[in-house]
């Protein structure tokens, strides 16, 4: 029988029930899909660009990959309730900095409870947090431009349509409507949400509220974190993941091309996917040196982000270029 978790609701927690992008909800669960060596049918073309790049910057057996195995308990000070709508990596690893070290000795505890024991590396993390938890802030700024930033316009814009989806849906239909929709595995009746196959979520030891948290990564069920006096956290698969990595055709490249040049535009639509300036050299024809003027133009226009990946660097299309194509969601 499946288990059933149940979590009341106030009047005013449903007052103080909020979304939220989560930058390192994504770490968290690309990381485990990562780890998992699947060949995932809706992210195989991401996997299939960034499991090298990963290996690469040798993060298989970083910090990361001890505290996130491919499944089971992730420990919850990798998640800290997110402060607004849209916070950037820079404050959650702020706030992660910042985790008190009873917090961290907390999760480490229950981590060694599922896996038997804690290795090296992470009994000195449990041993003086202070000491080590900077090291793994910056293995996760290192993951972050290896495997999300070049394709965080992209995922930003799937998260945000879930988003205004789910807040019109509110709106015009009100919260219970919004809960029982949100999953197939939720539901939502008398003041409470219930959620199969999930640990308990009493609201006795949960802060007020509710955060919710579309996920490019998260599936295919939901998740939740749970830690007093913070607000539950519950991160739900977003809508139009599905369509996440399609390749979208540049339906304004004519036009655009009038503006920018052709050789401009050109790179833009090799950008599909992230790329090197040899790389692009190498699929457009044009000489590495004009690539290199070409994109150092597009990045100050803001149409092109650059990203350090080992000892190359990566360029990929912003939200601007996006919309400027025609390929916005």
């Amino acid at each position: 029988m499946a288990t059933l978790a149940e979590l009341a609701f106030s009047a005013d927690d449903l007052a103080q029930m909020r979304f939220a992008v989560s930058p390192m909800w994504e770490v968290g669960t690309s990381f485990k899909l990562l780890g998992s060596h699947l060949d995932h049918p809706v992210h195989r073309r991401w996997l299939r660009q960034v499991r090298p790049r990963v290996t690469a910057a040798r993060l298989e057996r970083g910090w990361l990959a001890e505290l996130i195995g491919p499944g089971g308990y992730v420990p919850d000070f990798l998640n800290p309730a997110p402060t607004g709508p849209a916070p950037d990596l820079a404050g959650e690893l702020a706030a992660i900095l910042a985790t008190p070290t009873g917090r961290v000795r907390h999760d480490l505890d229950r981590l060694a409870y599922r896996r038997g024991a804690l290795g090296p590396r992470l009994r000195a993390l449990y041993a003086d947090p202070r000491a080590h938890l900077p090291a793994l802030a910056e293995e996760v700024e290192t993951y972050w431009e290896v495997a999300l930033a070049p394709y965080w316009a992209r995922i930003r814009a799937v998260l945000d349509a879930d988003v205004f989806h789910r807040a019109r849906q509110f709106a015009e239909h009100g919260a219970g409507r919004l809960l029982n929709e949100l999953h197939l595995s939720m539901s939502w009746d008398d003041s409470t949400l219930r959620l199969t196959r999930r640990r308990a979520l009493p609201r006795e030891a949960a802060g007020a509220g509710l955060l919710l948290i579309p996920s490019a990564f998260t599936g295919p069920g939901p998740l939740t974190r749970v830690t007093p006096p913070e607000p539950p956290q519950l991160a739900y698969p977003a809508r139009g993941v599905g369509t996440l990595w399609r390749p979208r055709p540049a339906a304004r490249s004519g036009a655009v091309a009038a503006v920018l040049g052709r050789s401009r535009t050109l790179l833009l639509t090799e950008l599909e996917a992230p790329a090197s300036t040899t790389e692009l050299a190498r699929r457009t024809g044009l000489s590495p040196s004009g690539v290199s003027q070409y994109l150092t133009a597009l990045r100050d226009a803001g149409l092109v982000s650059a990203h350090r990946a080992g000892r190359s660097v990566l360029y990929a299309r912003t939200a601007v270029a996006e919309s400027l194509l025609g390929d916005g969601p």
